[in-house]
């Protein structure tokens, strides 16, 4: 073993496996087994790195053998292979009778979240649900620069003033009488309470958005009595590299179609569908297509459901929403999602529609079916373009918490909801707000890769924003206005597909629109 490995081993304090100590001296360059070695800690959290540790690492991994020369990659790859494991990318999904395994073919990949509970819920499970959701995320804010210099778990404070950072959960806010504002936080090892001063006006705004139950960086300044808080480090998302494929293939979005409702715009769709399958030059370049969730509008969703629906049970609603996809060209590959008003459980991650009330779904050979949430990555090559679909339940969960929001009336731009889902790594990090079943090893609300697309629906509004790389398209619909959103001032916008061009990721919006949709 060189010294360089041996001398980071002995100044970080590092217990390494036999096994990994094979794999370190493989690598030719021994400087980037060190920074392998150091990024792994990092990543991880943990001082012991073992052979486990770094496969439930293995997209990094992936990442830096991908980056090695072609002699020394194939050692590597084959040293994994010697100590019993694969580089290959695990599917995060597990099959469970009831579902379908979702076809796969080369050009894309399905990560599914874990949807069912492996036995009797506990108390236990959600204690281990929020710490794997802050085990992911600490070894994010981990990476961040400007918490890596004083970076101290809660239990090492001491009774001196110093100035530290700490990654915790926000357990407790509360404002005090003097107009400052209290939170506790909370790691694996202990609590404490840090207050942000009313007079800091941008330090206290930072702080007046924290949801409870979200994990972030605090830099502050104190002992283990209190915190004077300095900054507050949000995970973020940040997509370093844009995905481009060569092929000018295209991708559209459908969300809340509403099936069954007697608001259902069934003309408009009808026009969608006409479109699609004609000689249009941005038509014919359409090879995905993504339906982001509410595909019925189901039964019993709400009080009084029943007198605003055409179609009275799941099944007819299904037929119909059969009978249009069956009109998809079925050279064009469909990724569909369910919301809370269709044929499954409402708690999320949402498990695929039920087959007893939607089979002719499972008929469509086009038609993949995933969770809610789910990642499709599309694959051309070594290419991978990642798009993230979430319906969206949470999102009126952020816009009661946050003041920004509620002041720009964000249920009329949806997408600057979605920014603060990206902003905090987490499709709904506020328990309570949305009902969900615990995982007990990891959090599948927790946006651990960034993608290139988050698309959600809900809202009944598309808009269509950046954020540090990432594209935001919250969906349309395909309802009119009704009494409900009547009620509280919601103005839906239907009948809109944008259309995403995957070579040079400009977007173009068409309107479906007719006179129904009109009135």
């Amino acid at each position: 073993m060189e010294e360089e490995i041996l001398k980071v081993i002995k100044e970080r304090g590092l217990l390494l496996e036999k096994s990994v100590l094979e794999l370190l001296g493989n690598f030719k360059d021994q400087g980037i087994a060190k920074d392998f070695l150091v990024d792994i800690e990092k990543i991880s959290g943990q001082k012991m790195i073992t052979m486990n540790l770094i496969g439930k690492n293995i997209e990094f991994v992936n990442s830096v053998v991908k980056k090695l020369p072609g002699e020394e990659k194939s050692m590597i790859e084959n040293t994994f292979v010697r100590l019993g494991f694969s580089l290959e990318v695990r599917k995060e999904r597990k099959v469970v009778e009831g579902e379908i395994k979702a076809g796969e073919r080369l050009d894309y990949k399905v990560f599914y979240a874990d949807t069912k509970p492996e036995k009797k819920l506990e108390v236990k499970d959600f204690t281990s649900h929020f710490r794997g959701r802050y085990t992911v995320l600490q070894r994010i804010l981990m990476g961040r620069a400007e918490l890596q210099q004083s970076l101290v778990s809660i239990s090492k404070i001491s009774g001196e003033r110093q100035s530290l950072s700490i990654i915790g959960i926000v357990s407790e806010k509360r404002i005090t009488k003097n107009g400052n504002l209290i939170i506790k936080f909370e790691d694996l090892g202990g609590e404490i309470s840090a207050i942000a001063k009313s007079d800091r006006k941008e330090i206290f705004e930072k702080a007046s958005e924290l949801q409870l139950d979200e994990i972030v960086g605090v830099k502050a300044s104190g002992n283990r009595d209190m915190l004077f808080i300095q900054d507050i480090v949000f995970p973020d998302s940040i997509l370093l590299e844009k995905t481009k494929f060569d092929e000018e293939a295209c991708a559209a979005f459908l969300s809340d179609l509403h099936c069954g409702s007697d608001k259902h715009l069934g003309k408009s769709f009808e026009r969608f569908l006409e479109w699609i399958n004609s000689e249009d030059k941005i038509a014919k370049k359409i090879k995905y297509l993504f339906i982001v969730g509410d595909n019925v509008d189901g039964v019993g969703v709400f009080p009084g459901q029943e007198e605003s629906l055409s179609l009275k049970n799941y099944k007819e609603q299904y037929v119909l929403l059969g009978s249009y996809l069956k009109k998809i060209p079925k050279g064009i590959t469909m990724f569909m999602c369910p919301g809370q008003h269709d044929a499954t459980r409402v708690a999320e991650p949402q498990p695929l529609i039920d087959r007893k009330y939607a089979q002719i779904l499972y008929e469509i050979e086009n038609l993949v079916l995933v969770t809610n949430p789910c990642m499709v990555k599309l694959l051309e090559g070594q290419k991978e373009f990642k798009i993230l679909m979430y319906h969206g339940a949470s999102m009126h969960s952020f816009v009661s918490e946050i003041r920004e929001l509620r002041e720009m009336k964000a249920h009329r731009c949806p997408a600057k909801i979605i920014k603060h889902m990206l902003k905090r790594r987490h499709l709904a990090p506020a328990h309570g707000y949305v009902v969900y079943i615990p995982n007990a090893d990891r959090d599948p609300m927790v946006i651990n890769e960034v993608p290139d697309v988050l698309c959600t629906g809900e809202v009944h509004r598309l808009d269509i924003e950046n954020y540090n790389g990432t594209l935001i398209i919250t969906g349309s619909c395909w309802q009119s206005t009704t009494a409900f959103e009547e009620k509280v001032g919601n103005i839906p916008d239907p009948c809109k597909v944008p259309v995403l061009n995957l070579k040079t990721r400009e977007i173009k919006i068409f309107d479906f629109t007719t006179e129904e949709s009109e009135v």
